[in-house]
């Protein structure tokens, strides 16, 4: 079900970026390479992030590497953008991580990762126009 949601959550986000750079006047330019930046960022955190969830039973070593290389990919993409609702997303995918990592550490081997696949909603919705 994870996999469906990040290829669901992945293809919207690919669409709006489609669509988006279709619509984009001039003024929106720097909107849209924000957009662009930050849905690619996403489909790889996510997909890094559900490989992580995946194989935490197995190797919690990786699943920790994962979710670092994934914080690290979200503090560039938060100093990079200067659009405040594509910091909140952001922000919210960082807070989802923080909530996967925390449950991992307590031991839950399947980790609620609903919280970053709705941030990365969020990010579609924000980067239409």
């Amino acid at each position: 079900m994870a996999s469906r949601r990040h290829q669901r959550t992945v293809l919207a986000v690919t669409a709006t970026l489609l669509t988006l750079t279709a619509a984009v006047g001039c003024g929106a330019v720097d909107k849209a390479l924000d957009c662009v930046r930050t849905a690619d960022a996403i489909a790889t955190s996510v997909g890094n992030l559900q490989q992580a969830v995946s194989t935490a039973s197995d190797d919690p070593t990786q699943a920790s590497e994962a979710l670092d290389q994934i914080d690290k990919e979200l503090k560039d993409l938060g100093d990079t953008t200067d659009n405040a609702d594509l910091s909140k997303a952001v922000d919210d995918l960082q807070a989802g991580v923080t909530n996967v990592r925390d449950s991992l550490d307590k031991g839950d081997a399947t980790p609620d990762i609903t919280p970053v696949t709705d941030a990365a909603t969020e990010i579609g919705k924000v980067c239409t126009p």
